[in-house]
């Protein structure tokens, strides 16, 4: 990326009378604006909106208005401008191609949002935010991304890097002092330090299954016998009628799949074909994808008809649990107890027919994704580049502890503190490389 350069971006605009902005960042945002608009814009205080018109060779094309930020006070640090214009493609279309005849260059996926991290206006973690901001769909992805864009889990990385940096400096000098065997960093609260960022950094990790769960969505697959009552309850989960309810068993012959937001998490529900032995060749074909989408569940709702006993599907529970992920959550739930007249063994007793137990079933639902560890406020790590990072920093601070406890020398434990540091850095972009730039800012889309 040329830095001199002054980049250009198009909003396109969303619906019947809708605004189209037009974005420039870059030292002669503000001239190649006023080059289309008018002079005065040069003489704009920052900060300031311009009602003006907009020409392409003295023709007017649209009545505009122009908002101006002066670097350093801008997204990217830059001089920007913002051409809000009437929602029309061929307006937006050929105002762009005048300014880009003027001299502006065309950005490249997330290039503005690039240019305010190198300019110093977010770090790394605060910059990938701003693309799960803008693909958040529900409250709780809205929720993380903002929490992450506004630095809280930065502040939380350059605290630790802080405390490790202090005593790694403190050991560092013991080596210019090797001859006098003088001890600066007390190695028992050198210790007890690294245990505490270690067990931070471990409630991190164990976040990342919750927060990944609320960026990609929860595979929630709806296991059991034909005619347990899973489309039925499918149709309960999103309060429509996806799926084809029948009393024939094996109706369900292939997964039917939607999305339902409860607590501002996305779950995505999957009606499965009924688990049973079969001679029917599509049917059988339907019971291999069943498996085939439980193997890839985070919930798996194992339904069965109250009329019977949890104890008639503990072996065909045990069966499945040898297929899935250890990770798996099972949900036994005993369904149609509208029609039985004793109480089931289960995790939740429920009436797809009534409704009765839904909101038990949403609750458990709830609680199976966040762990303990996570509570309202707390820091959560929802990207995996953070994940492996934070693991790697672990890694390192075993390292380190195992040379403290072992008596090796200074500059060998200092050398693993340093890798931990390395790590963190990276978390933040305080250590970056070219290559990882392109590939998070890559993803972005034109115009952030």
């Amino acid at each position: 990326m040329k830095e001199a350069e002054t980049i250009v971006a198009l909003s396109t605009p969303q619906g019947e009378g809708a605004i189209g902005i037009i974005r420039l960042s870059g030292p002669n945002a503000v001239k190649l604006t006023a080059r289309h608009t008018n002079a005065s814009l040069l003489n704009a205080a920052a900060n300031s909106a311009v009602f003006s018109r907009f020409r392409i060779n003295e023709v007017i094309l649209d009545e505009v208005v122009v908002t101006i930020f002066k670097a350093p006070k801008s997204y990217t640090g830059e001089d920007v401008c913002e051409i809000s214009f009437h929602g029309s493609a061929f307006i937006l279309n050929q105002a762009l191609e005048a300014l880009l005849e003027s001299g502006a260059r065309l950005a490249t996926p997330g290039e503005f949002t690039q240019r305010a991290f190198l300019n110093g206006k977010m770090d790394l973690s605060q910059a990938e935010a701003v693309a799960d901001l803008i693909a958040s769909e529900s409250e709780a992805e809205h929720r993380l991304a903002m929490h992450q864009m506004r630095g809280g889990f930065s502040r939380e990385i350059a605290q630790l890097r802080q405390e490790l940096i202090n005593f790694t400096s403190l050991i560092e000098l013991e080596l210019d002092f090797a001859e006098e065997d003088v001890e600066f960093a007390n190695r028992d609260q050198l210790k007890a330090l690294i245990q505490k960022i270690q067990a931070y950094i471990q409630k991190l990790v164990d976040s990342f299954r919750y927060g990944n769960a609320v960026k990609q969505g929860v595979p929630v697959a709806i296991i059991g016998q034909p005619n347990a009552g899973k489309s039925t309850l499918l149709n309960l989960l999103l309060n429509d009628d996806k799926a084809i309810v029948s009393e024939i068993a094996g109706t369900t012959r292939d997964a039917v799949e939607d999305i339902c937001i409860v607590e501002g998490i996305r779950f995505r529900f999957i009606d499965t074909a009924g688990i049973r032995e079969t001679t029917d060749i599509i049917e059988a074909i339907g019971v291999k994808k069943s498996l085939e989408k439980m193997r890839g569940a985070a919930i798996v709702i194992y339904l069965f008809d109250a009329r019977e006993s949890k104890e008639e599907h503990i072996g065909v529970l045990d069966k499945l649990n040898l297929e899935m992920d250890p990770a798996t959550v099972v949900i036994a739930v005993a369904n149609k107890i509208d029609l039985s007249d004793k109480s089931a063994l289960a995790d939740i007793q429920l009436s797809a027919k009534t409704g009765e137990g839904l909101d038990q079933l949403r609750r458990l639902l709830v609680d199976s994704i966040k762990t303990g560890s996570v509570k309202s406020g707390d820091v959560v790590v929802t990207n995996a580049r953070h994940l492996q990072a934070l693991k790697a920093t672990g890694i390192a601070l075993d390292a380190a502890l195992h040379g403290i406890e072992s008596g090796l020398s200074g500059d060998l434990v200092s050398s693993d503190i340093r890798e931990a540091l390395h790590q963190l850095g990276s978390i933040t972009g305080e250590i970056s490389a070219e290559e990882l730039l392109g590939n998070i800012f890559g993803k972005f889309c034109i115009g952030k």
